[in-house]
């Protein structure tokens, strides 16, 4: 479910079925100055709830001046010129690879006899070296792929170390797209595996490779659709594997490094919202969980807003007076000079995101 302005999938107006983006146009007053300077009467970020039971493609998402590139050589493929960083954060249990796994732990995977043909004895795993790592394991034919997984299968557990889950992510991933899909070896092998309860967040930058596996999620970007896709999908499907590997970013670099930690959030005047602040510029996101009974009352923002109630029932009352009955599913837009105040009488989980500047 994609919520904005993005025009794809592009959010209408309920009452009026009018695209949110003309009536924005026709408003500007709504979304304010700061923003319209910036980025036109529109939002600069796109929230999408996601589900899904198997692992999605393994991706990246470009960099501004990447972007740029792709969108004026194949606009068709690559619709804007907008980098893509972005936010996932958890509503049921997530499963999720992210980011690369420190050095010294992918060098003790490499020195398994299977995989001992990816690094040359005498040169030192950095982060050019991975590079290259990377880009091999996404090059080997499908039975190369398969022949490795085989391999990795027959060895003893505790030959892996740290990395003794490998073999079962392994068989997970076979199961779910062959034991042909390179994306399965550069996962297992290379990259962090996360699992997250409801409520916390990971943050992955433009060029962080990621691969989201099993869950529900809000997510939270700047305003683009630009992907580059290289595993977990057909492989008539996959883009260029040299032009992904050379973008890819190298942080996190470790499973702690991901995580996007959550903090109180002055906007809560009741003090029951906690805030998700991502270190790029277009947008944060509110988090609000009331047990029943509870109130929570937002201060003016000063910038637009969209909202989505994951969980529970209850009411919205703006500062003119209008009461809303929202639940499950509701998603508003809100207004930059928009005050609000939250009540239940069973619970509310709500999540909202601004622009920031």
């Amino acid at each position: 479910m994609w919520m904005g302005t993005y025009p794809s999938v592009p959010s209408r107006v309920y009452s009026t079925g009018k695209l949110l983006s003309e009536h924005l146009k026709d408003n500007p007053e709504l979304v304010g100055d700061s923003v319209c300077n910036r980025y036109g009467p529109d939002i600069p970020f796109l929230p999408k709830v996601l589900s899904f039971a198997k692992a999605l493609p393994l991706q990246i998402h470009p960099d501004k001046d990447l972007a740029e590139r792709l969108h004026a050589k194949n606009p068709e493929k690559f619709g804007d010129a907008n980098h893509k960083p972005e936010i996932a954060i958890a509503l049921s249990r997530f499963e999720l690879f992210v980011g690369f796994k420190p050095l010294g732990q992918i060098s003790e995977l490499l020195r398994l006899k299977p995989l001992q043909k990816l690094l040359p004895a005498h040169e030192k795993l950095d982060d050019n070296a991975l590079r290259k790592v990377c880009e091999t394991l996404l090059t080997l034919s499908p039975e190369a792929v398969s022949n490795t997984i085989t391999e990795l299968q027959n060895i003893s557990l505790s030959e892996f170390g740290d990395s003794e889950n490998v073999p079962s992510l392994l068989e997970r991933l076979s199961k779910q797209y062959s034991s042909f899909d390179n994306g399965s070896l550069v996962a297992a092998l290379l990259m962090n595996y996360l699992v997250l309860e409801p409520g916390e967040a990971v943050c992955v930058p433009a060029d962080g490779i990621h691969a989201w596996l099993s869950g529900d999620i809000l997510e939270c970007m700047a305003r683009s659709d630009n992907v580059l896709n290289t595993g977990f999908c057909p492989r008539a499907d996959r883009d260029d594997i040299e032009l992904f590997t050379q973008s890819l970013t190298f942080k996190p670099h470790g499973p702690e490094e991901s995580i996007l930690q959550s903090k109180k959030s002055s906007i809560g005047v009741k003090g029951r919202s906690i805030e998700f602040a991502p270190p790029f510029s277009e947008f944060n996101v509110l988090a609000v969980a009331l047990s029943p009974t509870e109130v929570e009352k937002h201060s003016v923002l000063g910038s637009p807003s969209i909202l989505v109630v994951t969980q529970g029932s209850g009411k919205m009352t703006v500062g003119d007076g209008t009461v809303h009955e929202i639940g499950l599913g509701s998603v508003y837009f809100t207004a930059k000079d928009a005050e609000l105040e939250f009540s239940t009488k069973t619970g509310l989980i709500l999540y909202r995101a601004y622009a920031t500047f």
